[in-house]
């Protein structure tokens, strides 16, 4: 039985079904779970969608998004992680279920930890593995399921910018289209409009740039997100203007957490540059073009690490270990 026919049997049987994904939620987090959540919904099952960060503003005019809930309220028998490399960073509130039943999921680290496992590193992202399997399962691609699906395909790619799109990844956003998704609205939201506290926030990181051997990086504190009235405990996607900026070949991104934590974001500006293989030293994941870790300690202590630890892969170190 192919991995395809045992999700199908494992979604016919199921009654009440748990659908989840990472801490700090990007667009192809909150759109893959809610268009596996709406497709089985649609196909008559019990869904809780949870998201222990909650959904950010920027992807709340989503239909369904009001369902997602931070923790799980009932019994399930049917766990079902989404663009998640690791079980850690499903967020402590799942840490006691266990291991999902289904990992379905593009990143190359991915950590394999399901008890049945849909990996497919060269998908542009999440949401395009469910753009091609859904049908195969036996769910229908609906206008609310198409546009979540389409939220994630261009998020992930920052507007198909991203150098692992594909011809095939074209065809898919164009199939959603013909589905009804409005592609111009969904760019917009996902990736140009942003609120004033977020802009006030860049403006903090953006103050703070510095260049170093390769390396495009910024700062942001919590007295920065408290001044900006920024109330999420992400970048506001700030890495995404710096991974703009031309002259380094790495851009870089270190976000202070209010649980003695470091949020670290990394961009490959170069092709051929592994971030990935920082982010796993640390403890993090992600793909080769773009990555991300969470460090215990301070700013004062993870930052110059992190950069040598960074500035070690730029040189050629065909290894990089963390003595952290």
């Amino acid at each position: 039985m192919t991995v395809d026919q045992q999700i199908r049997e494992r979604f016919k049987e199921a009654k009440r079904v748990l659908v989840a994904s990472h801490v700090r939620p990007d667009g192809d987090a909150v759109g893959s779970v809610l268009a596996l959540g709406l497709a089985l919904e649609q196909a008559g099952k019990n869904v809780e969608m949870v998201l222990v960060d909650g959904v950010p503003s920027s992807f709340r005019h989503l239909k369904g998004s009001e369902k997602i809930r931070r923790h799980p309220t009932a019994p399930f028998d049917l766990f079902v992680s989404v663009d998640c490399a690791d079980r850690k960073r499903l967020g402590e509130a799942l840490q006691p279920l266990g291991a999902p039943h289904l990992n379905i999921d593009h990143h190359v680290t991915n950590e394999r930890f399901g008890e049945l496992n849909l990996i497919e590193p060269d998908a542009v992202a999440t949401a395009a593995i469910l753009t091609d399997h859904l049908p195969r399962w036996g769910l229908e691609i609906t206008l609310p399921v198409a546009e979540a699906l389409l939220n994630g395909i261009v998020t992930d790619t920052l507007g198909f910018r991203t150098s692992n799109v594909t011809p095939h990844a074209l065809r898919q956003a164009a199939d959603l289209m013909e589905r009804g998704a409005n592609l111009p609205e969904l760019y917009m939201r996902g990736l140009v409009r942003r609120s004033l506290a977020a802009a006030r926030y860049w403006g903090a990181g953006l103050s703070r740039l510095r260049y170093e051997d390769g390396i495009i990086w910024s700062i942001l504190t919590l007295e920065d997100r408290r001044q900006a009235g920024y109330t999420s405990n992400d970048d506001a996607d700030l890495i995404n203007v710096i991974s703009a900026i031309d002259g380094g070949r790495v851009g870089m991104i270190f976000v202070e957490q209010e649980n003695g934590h470091v949020k670290i974001s990394w961009r490959a500006l170069e092709e051929g540059i592994d971030v990935a293989q920082v982010a796993r030293a640390l403890g993090g994941g992600g793909h080769q073009a773009a990555a991300g870790a969470d460090i215990r300690g301070t700013l004062e202590d993870v930052v110059p690490h992190v950069l040598q630890l960074t500035k070690r892969m730029l040189s050629g170190v065909s290894e990089v270990h963390s003595s952290a």
